[in-house]
């Protein structure tokens, strides 16, 4: 059966229901395909900073949040990925998110796109929104080269203490030796840690499929830091810990390729992958949720020159609203995944010359990357010229 919807959003992680919630604040329905059973929790928790917060707040979001999560000293805090998401699902009207809904394929049908999903159904759309991931089939058909491997892989961890675990807010990150580990409270209750490495380092190649090996390995590395940084890696279960590799997308394809192109666009992930070193992946997602929604709502809710308006002149504007969003995105995408790069390389870089000048020199740089790229306001949701 071939359905037909206005807004089609693929994806219900950050992004996708970022978007969604913007739009409908605005007073535009949209269908979120999730090709999962239930809300992706991968990565157990992220940090927000301030520009995450900025565009929480432009969306309506309640404080909730801000009262489970203590401000760190570095001016983040860390939020449990299910909560997140699920504040952000509770936003949204129902109907609105679809789950076991994995798109398989996109045809162009003149001006709208058709939809074939794996249950053997298909959909027709007037807008398509790409906030499918990493491995993003709309990238792929927007021409998006695919995000390549960094040479470095992350594990992650999410420890319990359900009597409390007593530490003061604060950030722990230390590097030696091709690794670069860290780890900070999530609420009352919860740690969240990390350990990110050089692939060089890695002997065993099936410890990325074994939770064991990978904690081991995160323990052998970290034997000389203080006790408390092995504790909460000790405290951590196995069904706890994953690993992953580190991808980006090359910063230079996004200023030469296409963000969007006629009634299709990317975001989140599937826009800029990066690697994790400033930790901007969920902040940048909101980000784009909020400016996305306000630019395509402002195309399709501005008053038209005539009165009746036919699918030619419905499709330009939307293409204009989508070309504005890919206009704000570049070069803030671009320099989101440059800094996280360089950051990366300053903090992980092995070699006496390297740990010389980022001791003296470059963490100094490397610390007023992450507070510039912290320090940004997507603006507010609201749109001018509407009906």
């Amino acid at each position: 059966m071939e359905i037909e919807e206005d807004i089609v959003i693929v994806g219900g992680g950050i992004a996708g229901l970022t978007t969604a919630i913007g739009l409908h604040r605005l007073g535009l329905r949209s269908l979120v395909l999730e090709s999962s059973e239930s809300l992706r929790i991968a990565g157990f928790a992220l940090t927000l900073w301030t520009n995450a917060w900025r565009a929480l707040d432009a969306l309506g979001i309640d404080n909730s949040l801000r009262e489970h999560y203590p401000l760190i000293p570095r001016g983040s805090r860390c939020v449990r990925r299910k909560e997140l998401l699920e504040t952000l699902e509770r936003e949204l009207p129902h109907g609105t998110l679809r789950y076991s809904s994995k798109v398989v394929s996109i045809e162009d049908t003149g001006y709208r796109k058709l939809l074939h999903l794996a249950d053997g159904s298909t959909l027709k759309t007037k807008v398509l929104i790409g906030c499918d991931g990493v491995n993003s089939l709309v990238a792929k058909w927007l021409g998006l080269p695919k995000p390549v491997y960094s040479g470095r892989s992350a594990i992650r961890g999410f420890a319990e203490y359900p009597d409390g675990h007593g530490f003061h807010p604060s950030f722990h990150l230390y590097y030696e030796g091709g690794v670069r580990y860290g780890y900070f409270p999530c609420g009352a209750n919860c740690f969240y840690w990390f350990c990110t490495y050089n692939s060089s380092l890695q002997y065993d190649e099936g410890m990325q499929e074994n939770p064991a090996k990978m904690k081991q390995f995160v323990l052998s590395k970290i034997s000389q830091l203080p006790k408390q940084a092995a504790e909460v890696v000790e405290m951590t279960e196995l069904d706890s810990i994953s690993c992953s590799p580190l991808k980006l997308r090359l910063p230079w394809n996004l200023l030469l390729g296409n963000i969007s192109k006629g009634n299709v666009c990317v975001a989140g992930d599937a826009l800029h992958p990066m690697t994790p070193d400033i930790g901007q992946g969920g902040s940048s997602a909101l980000e784009d949720g909020v400016v996305l929604a306000r630019c395509l709502a402002e195309a399709l809710l501005k008053k038209p020159r005539n009165e009746i308006q036919n699918e030619e002149e419905e499709y330009a504007r939307i293409q204009k609203g989508l070309e504005k969003f890919a206009k704000e995105r570049r070069w803030r995408s671009f320099s989101l995944i440059s800094a996280a790069y360089v950051v990366g390389f300053i903090q992980q870089r092995d070699g006496k010359v390297m740990r010389f000048l980022r001791e003296k020199f470059l963490l100094r740089f490397a610390a007023s990357i992450g507070r510039k790229m912290a320090d940004f306001h997507c603006g507010e949701l609201n749109i001018s010229g509407s009906k």
